[in-house]
């Protein structure tokens, strides 16, 4: 089956840019999170489907290379222009470079990295905002502590391949054409284990669960990567470890919404409030403060409490709290109340005068009666 077109898995445009890109994958992150689907195997396909949308586009290599060829740019079975290159890190020079892909030592043969390993570590806001020391438990392969991850039983050693005298590949002649191919003794390893380790049935390596203990730094947010040099799977006899990559999802949260270095909440404001201004206590990530309300506000207005949001992890730069106003309509009026209100209406006038106090309103009759008007003629 072919693959989607990762700008429309996200939802986004072809010249989008690396914000537009972390802003999509951050809210389609939340939506398919496998702890938000209760199992539903349909939605953690298409979580996969927008990481693997998100790793290629937020790479500028990987992303030239799949708006020039499509998935196959970027398909490591194949020769296209991404092939075999590891997913970019988004902290990048914060944490250090990625290395992937099999490598080669010395004598030609195969050395098997273990494989990379991803970890999906959901925060609260206040957790992401701060920062926090957590321990989190993971299932991999580890080096065999009783052959020292060699496959070989204790007291013994590999042996080198009599096939391939240790190079891992050997080279078949087919008249004028010599093509070099894997070994087949010993697999390309350059070894032989001729007696084999009980404990790891010769491969080196054993399951286990791993406590570790991850440090996430202040700032953090959907789609940010720690990655744990070293702590992915062990490699094939003695290789070397893959990494492990700890996801980023924040939880939702009851009263703000994150954009960036930026918070924001909306305020409910009583009616009088708003007409007559004053002050009003706000929440805010460090507790309550105090927000001065201008005489004659209107709903939908918004305040800005500069440095109240969030410090960035790259730039250290804090952002701020946008408090959105929202007109509370009073209910579950008394009888008195009705009277003062109903009175408060009359003392506004008519005509011009309530133009003078409610000019929206008068404006958009106005210009629902020109509409009207202008039909007719």
């Amino acid at each position: 089956m072919s693959k989607r077109d990762y700008y429309e898995i996200l939802g986004i445009a072809k010249d989008a840019s690396d914000r537009d890109i972390k802003k999509a994958y951050k809210r389609l992150a939340m939506k398919y999170h496998p702890d938000r689907t209760s199992g539903d195997k349909g939605l953690e396909e298409k979580f996969k489907e927008v990481q693997e949308a998100y790793e290629i586009l937020i790479d500028d290599q990987k992303r030239a290379a799949y708006d020039q060829y499509g998935h196959a740019g970027v398909d490591p079975n194949r020769g296209g222009g991404g092939g075999g290159a590891d997913f970019g890190d988004i902290f990048g020079d914060v944490f250090g470079d990625i290395f992937g892909g099999g490598r080669r030592g010395g004598g030609g043969q195969r050395v098997r990295r273990g494989a990379d390993l991803r970890y999906n570590l959901e925060l609260s806001l206040e957790e992401a905002v701060r920062g926090k020391d957590v321990e989190i438990r993971v299932p991999t392969l580890t080096g065999c502590d009783e052959c020292d991850g060699s496959g070989a039983k204790k007291g013994s050693k590999p042996t080198t391949c009599p096939t391939c005298h240790g190079q891992g590949q050997v080279q078949m002649r087919q008249g004028f054409f010599a093509v070099q191919q894997s070994c087949p003794t010993c697999s390309g390893k350059g070894k032989i284990i001729g007696d084999p380790c009980r404990k790891c049935h010769g491969q080196g390596r054993v399951e286990k669960t791993k406590t570790l203990s991850v440090k996430v730094p202040a700032g953090v947010d959907t789609g940010d990567r720690i990655r744990l040099s070293g702590e992915g799977e062990a490699g094939e006899q003695g290789a070397p470890a893959g990494d492990l990559y700890v996801q980023v999802h924040i939880r939702e949260h009851d009263i703000f919404v994150r954009d960036g270095n930026n918070l924001y909440c909306e305020v409910p404001l009583s009616f009088t409030r708003a007409a007559l201004g004053g002050d009003i206590e706000v929440p805010t990530l460090d507790g309550k403060v105090k927000l001065k309300i201008t005489p004659e506000t209107q709903t939908g207005r918004m305040f800005r409490l500069r440095g109240k949001g969030v410090k960035s992890v790259r730039s250290g730069a804090v952002g701020d709290l946008m408090c959105k106003v929202v007109i509370e309509t009073p209910v579950n009026l008394s009888t008195k109340q009705k009277e003062l209100l109903e009175e408060l209406d009359k003392s506004m006038g008519s005509g011009k005068d309530t133009a003078k106090h409610r000019p929206k309103e008068t404006g958009f009759f106005d210009g629902v009666k020109k509409f009207f008007d202008d039909l007719a003629k």
